[in-house]
Parts: structure tokens; sequence; C-alpha cells
């Protein structure tokens, strides 16, 4: 073996004729049945090989030995093809200096996919074989990927071969971790190969890879039960390069778009293996590409629906499957993008006017998934958790006619409220201190969001309330309301939460619509929330006063106090005709005047009604507005906010214009600075109180005079004008002259100048 490797590396011109003549004798030998000398044959074949790889003409030789490789395979007797199979992974472990234009491996990769399903009825042999199969594909995959110039090994008639004799023999195998990692049994060899032909995929052929595998699932039914399918694309998405893993993301997406007439459990397997994989490609997933995944989750939820008219359990299963995987992919986005995927959904949602059956359905199945990003995101600022373009359509669902919708909106609330994990220790209506409360004061752009949207997400709930008088659409209203006072109630905001409180008694008094125990339900939440407020706020003085309401209920109507009363229950009659038993709102005004607080707004405001208007960035009713305090005015629109034009105080009915300084000297300046603030207060306030009056007290006709538009006024004048000019056209030049006026005049009329 010495002689004849030094021979072939001093005359390398010889090495084509020496694997020639070795494949020769090889060949007669195989016939013959003399393995000895194949086995020898072969193993000098492979010497002169790893000896000879640098020379130049070793591609002749190789020729030689792919034949010689080739006879020993397409032999019956598996030592040898095991043999083979060896000396060929040596040789593609070999890097070769000059490229091979006409080498081809098609019968390399059927025998070696072949020799991947072996059945030998010898347990330990059949082993082997396998083995050796994989071997030789992972040789060939080495000899093939890193060479443009050979076989292009990515085409569908070879992937066709190569993965399902992986994934045969992967799924031959137990799930569990090897203890021994020095065996290598063909299942763990097969993860190994599959995971480096996948890795080394480039972007255009990571879909060759995939769609064979999705087939070989398909036929072999293993999506039911999925643990072989998880484990396998778990590994894809592992070994895949990170920036193609959306493709793999977005295959399986294509694949359940074909699979939408199979079983319901079928669809639920892909949609569960859907939601074990996507979190790993939402690292990669940015701006459109993630809102993509989401639109396609969408659109099967959406096809889900309508393609059935009763929901079976079967189905139920599916779409919660997909909710998760849309909730799996979110959880790994940025917060910024979290909100950008809920408006996204919320955009989705059918409008309440599409009162159907499949609308119903679809609108519940939507806002589930939007609450499952929601309970993702972790709230840190009301403003951004709750952009206009996501709260207004937000708040128009919180009136949806059927509970179930609402009881969704309101956890939606609740999980984008909740910064503190109340939301349970709130889950039960009681006038009791709740002992695990966490609560922090809250922050300035808290407090400026409760100013700016606080009235129409209060206005929302009491809408929300009035609906039904359902336990579980009840609690999930006063769950929200509560943790809204939680999270946003203090000094400033105290009188916004009280005005709402009264809004929900006074609907339970004044309301012809609601049954008895609707109206006692009411009640009880109004209470509880008004202790509530009490306590978050520290303001003695209102507590008291709610523990007297309390101590007066306990003695009087004990059905005006917690727990709620359930409708199917309860059929007695109640007596609600017992004004002293209610909250007094002049009462609340005195408890925070002797807090040392302002109470104006809760003195001269309106509690809230029934449905008002939502238009977030105003308040619901202008008029009431005008008495807020200048120092806790919010960016709403009320009228306070125009105090310092004149022009709009000058045309307000009952306001006249505040006349000017007769003189603007330094010493009267000064004496405008000195004025006692207090003063200029009680002014602002008489003025709110005048425009208040005016337009309370003034009857409907004597407004509209005084509000009329005044362009009557101008077209008259402007009549005169043309009239006047017309006239002037025709008087004759003499008469002109004579009657002439002054420049000034015609230029510019009375009306124009000083």
């Amino acid at each position: 073996m010495e002689k004849l490797t030094f021979y072939s590396l001093s005359s390398p011109d010889k090495l084509d004729r020496i694997g020639e003549y070795l494949y020769q004798k090889a060949s007669k030998d195989i016939n013959r049945k003399r393995y000895k000398f194949v086995e020898i044959a072969m193993e000098a074949m492979d010497n002169l090989l790893q000896a000879c790889h640098a020379q130049t003409t070793l591609n002749l030789f190789v020729e030689s030995f792919l034949r010689m490789v080739q006879k020993l395979l397409e032999d019956s007797n598996p030592n040898l093809q095991i043999l083979a199979t060896n000396s060929f992974v040596k040789f593609a472990n070999i890097n070769e200096d000059t490229p091979s234009y006409h080498r081809r491996y098609d019968f390399f990769i059927s025998k070696f996919s072949s020799m991947c399903h072996g059945n030998n009825d010898n347990i330990e042999l059949r082993d082997s074989i396998r083995l050796a199969g994989i071997k030789g594909v992972q040789g060939v995959i080495r000899k093939t990927v890193s060479d443009d110039l050979v076989e292009n090994i990515w085409e569908k008639q070879h992937m066709e071969k190569i993965v399902p004799s992986l994934l045969f023999n992967m799924q031959s195998g137990d799930l569990t971790p090897v203890e021994d990692a020095t065996v290598v049994t063909p299942p763990v060899l097969a993860e190994e190969v599959l995971r480096e032909l996948v890795g080394r995929a480039s972007f255009g052929h990571i879909r060759s890879v995939l769609k064979p595998l999705l087939t070989h699932l398909d036929r072999h039914e293993l999506w039911v039960p999925n643990t072989f399918a998880i484990h396998t694309f778990r590994i894809v998405m592992i070994s895949i390069q990170p920036q193609y893993s959306y493709t793999v993301v977005e295959t399986l997406m294509q694949h359940l778009d074909n699979n939408f007439k199979s079983s319901p459990k079928t669809r639920t397997s892909l949609a569960v293996v859907l939601s074990k994989i996507i979190a790993i490609a939402a690292g990669e997933s940015v701006g459109p590409s993630a809102l993509d995944i989401i639109n396609n989750l969408l659109t099967h939820l959406r096809t889900s629906v309508s393609t059935t008219t009763e929901i079976t359990p079967e189905e139920s299963q599916y779409q919660e499957a997909l909710i998760n995987a849309l909730g799996e992919f979110a959880n790994h986005h940025p917060d910024y993008q979290k909100i950008e995927i809920m408006l996204f959904i919320m955009n989705t949602v059918p409008d309440l006017s599409k009162k159907s059956k499949g609308d119903q359905m679809l609108q519940n199945i939507l806002l589930k998934s939007l609450l499952k990003v929601g309970t993702q995101y972790s709230t840190t600022s009301f403003e951004k958790a709750f952009p206009a373009s996501f709260l207004q359509p937000l708040l128009k669902m919180a009136r949806a006619p059927h509970d179930p919708t609402r009881i969704i909106v309101m956890q939606i609330f609740q999980s984008l409220l909740d910064r503190h994990q109340n939301e349970k220790v709130l889950s039960t209506v009681s006038i009791k201190p709740y002992a695990a409360l966490s609560q922090e004061t809250p922050s300035r752009s808290d407090i400026i969001f409760t100013h700016k949207y606080g009235a129409n997400i209060m206005q929302a709930l009491i809408d929300s309330m009035a609906l039904s008088e359902k336990l579980d659409s009840l609690t999930s209203s006063y769950n929200t309301a509560a943790l809204l006072i939680v999270e946003m109630a203090c000094g400033e905001t105290v009188q916004e939460f009280l005005l709402f409180i009264l809004g929900i008694q006074q609907v339970a008094t004044t309301s012809d619509d609601l049954s008895n125990i609707h109206k006692c339900c009411l009640h009880i939440i109004a209470i509880a929330l008004l202790t509530l407020t009490a306590r978050v706020t520290g303001i003695n003085n209102l507590l008291e006063y709610a523990q007297k309401i309390i101590e007066d209920r306990k003695q009087e109507a004990t059905y005006l106090l917690p727990p709620l009363l359930d409708s199917k229950k309860s059929n007695k009659s109640y007596n609600l005709n017992l004004p002293h038993l209610a909250i007094d709102k002049m009462a609340l005004a005195e408890c925070l005047q002797n807090a040392g607080m302002d109470f104006n707004r809760l003195q001269t405001g309106v509690p809230y009604a029934l449905n008002q208007i939502d238009n977030p960035g105003h308040r619901h009713s202008w008029v009431e507005s005008v008495s807020n305090h200048m120092t806790h005015r919010n960016s709403s629109a009320d009228l306070t906010a125009y105090n310092a034009d004149a022009d709009s105080i000058s045309s307000s009915p009952g306001v006249s214009k505040k006349a000017l300084a007769p003189e603007y000297t330094v010493d009267a300046m000064k004496r405008y600075l000195a004025e006692p603030p207090e003063s200029v207060k009680r002014e602002q306030q008489e003025k709110q109180k005048q425009i208040v009056r005016a337009f309370r007290e003034s009857d409907f006709e004597d407004l509209m005079k005084r509000t009329e538009p005044k362009h009557d006024v101008i077209q008259n004048r402007l009549n005169d004008l043309f009239n006047s000019l017309s006239i002037d056209n025709k008087t004759p030049q003499n008469a002109a002259n004579q009657n002439e006026k002054p420049i000034y005049e015609t230029n510019f009329p009375e009306l124009f100048y000083y």
C-alpha cells in the first residue's frame, strides 16, 4: 500500500489508470463473491483518495472511485453497502481544489434514501443499514451544497426522497433525550442531519425542505397527536437562519389554508404547532411582516366562524389554538408593537350595527384575540395604552347589546388598566376594605388622561351597567370601574368619580326600563364604589358619610347592600322609594369642603346620565363643565377654556364685555397686578354662573335671538352699498360734482372707518 501510494504521488498522471484497474478487479471479485478482496480494493482506493486529494488529476480517479462505491451499493450484501457508504462519507469530507462539471449524485441520493428505510429482520443489522443510509445522505448534502457547479440537491425530486427518509427515522425513535450521548442511533443522527440540511438552506430553498416535510406529516397522519410535528418544527425553527424563520410560519399558515376542509382536530393540531413555533419567529418579524402574520391568523378565525353554523367543542378548540398562537406571537413583540397589533385587531371587529349571529360570534372571537394580546401588554402609561383611535371603538363595543361581548370588552379594559394586579382582588362587589389592594398615587400623565378621557370611559360603564341585570355582566362592569378608581382617583379627579357614582344611582332612581332587582344592584354598586373611592383617596369625611349610609341601609334596606342580587333566585318586590338612604350630592360636596378640597365641579355639575354621546377629547356635557376650577381644568372642551377670549364672552348671553382700563400707565398696571387672586377667582366664577344661568333659565326663543347669526345685518348693509353704487353711476357728472362727498367717505364707508 505504501509503494502504491508513493507511485501514485510521484506519477499523478497514472491515477486514473490505477483507479480503473482497481474498479475492474473489484467488480470481478464481487461477481465471484470474494468479498475480502473487494474490501482490500476499497480500502486501497480510500487511502489513495486521502493521499492524492490535492492532485489536479484527482477528478479522473474520483470517477473510478464513485463507480466502485456504486458497484458495492448495488450488491445485495448489506456489509458491502455499509462499506461503500463509509467510503463515500470519507470522500464527502474532502475539499476538492478543482471543480467537477459532470458528476451526478442521483443514484446515491436514491440508494441512501432507500437504505434509510431498511427493514431487515435483524434489528442490529437494520439499524446499521439505516445509520449508513443517513450518513450517506449527510455526505451527499455536504458534497453538493458547498459546490454550486454540481447537481442542485434542493430540487423537488431530491428533497422528496431525503426529507421523508430523515423523518421516517426520527419518528421511529423516542423523543426523550438519550442518556448515553456516545451511542448514535438512527433517530438521533437523522435529527442531526435534518438540522444541518435546514441550517444550510438559503431563503429560496426553505420551502423545498418544508413542502415534503408537510406532505410526510399529512400522509402518515402525524398531526393528531401532534407531539412529533411540534418536535420537528421546533428543530426546523431552531436550525434555520433567523432571518428566514418567518417563511416557516408563512408556509405552515398556507398549509392550514389548504386544510380548511380537514377535521377540526387536524386543524387544531396544526394551529397548536403554529402557536408553539410562532414565538421563535416573532423576534425576527417587524412592521408589515408582523401585521401580515396577525392578519393571516385573523383570516383563519373569520373562516372558522363563517363556515360553521354551530360552534362545536372541536371547532372551539381550533379557534382557541389560533388565539393562543396570536397571543404567543404578540407576546414576543415590544409594547409599542402590541398596541399596533391591538389597534389592527380592533379595526377588523364587525360593527355593532351588524346583528347577525355570525357577526356576533366573530365579534366575540376577535375580541378574545384582542384580550389575549392585551393580557401580554404591561401598561405603564394610560395615554399609550389607550390611544384615541383604539379607545373610541372599544367604548362603542362596551355598549354592545349582548352580554358576552360586553364582558370580553370589560376584561380588555381590566387587563390594560390593572397595573398593580388588583383585578382578582376587586372581582367581588364589597363595602369592606380590600385587604390585598395595591395602589400608588396617580402620576401627572394619569391625571391628564383622566381629565381627557375618564368621562368617556365612565359614561360607557354606566351605559354598560344599565344594559343587563345578569350578575357576571354587572360584576365585570364593577370590576372595571373599581380598577379605574384605584388607578386614577386622587384629590384632582375625585369630583369626576363622585359624579360617576351619582350617575349610577340616578340611573337606578329615574330609569323606568329597569327591573327592581337591576335597580337594587346599581344602588349596591354605587355605595361600594363610594366606599372604595373614599378609601383610595384617603378622604375620611367621605368615608364617614358612606359608613353612615351603610348603617342606615342595614337598619332599613339590607337589599341595597352587597352582595349583588341574582334575578334568577330572587322574586321579591323591593321598596326603592327611600330617598333618605340614597347618596346625596350636596352632602358629598360638603364632605369635600370640610376636607379642604375643591368641590365646585361636584356642586354645580350634573351626574352622568344614560346614552350620552362619546367624543374622546371632549367632555360629555359642555354646559355642566363651566364650573370646573381653572387650576384643575382639563383639556376637554368646556366653557372655561374660552374665558380669556374677550370676543367669545361678549357673544355669550347675559355677560357683558369687560371694559379695558381707561389708561395703561405703569401705576395702573401695578394696581392691576396687585389685585388679590381671590377677587379674580370670584369674578371668574360669577361669570361662569351667569353663563350657566343664562343657558339654563332663559326661554328657548330668547336664546335663539341672542345667539342667532348676524349675517342678515351684513347682508342688508351690502345691499345698501351696492344700491348706492348703482345710483352714483346713473347721476350726471355735474350733479356728481355738486354733491361730491369727501374721498374718504366714498372709499371707506362709515362701517369701516374710525
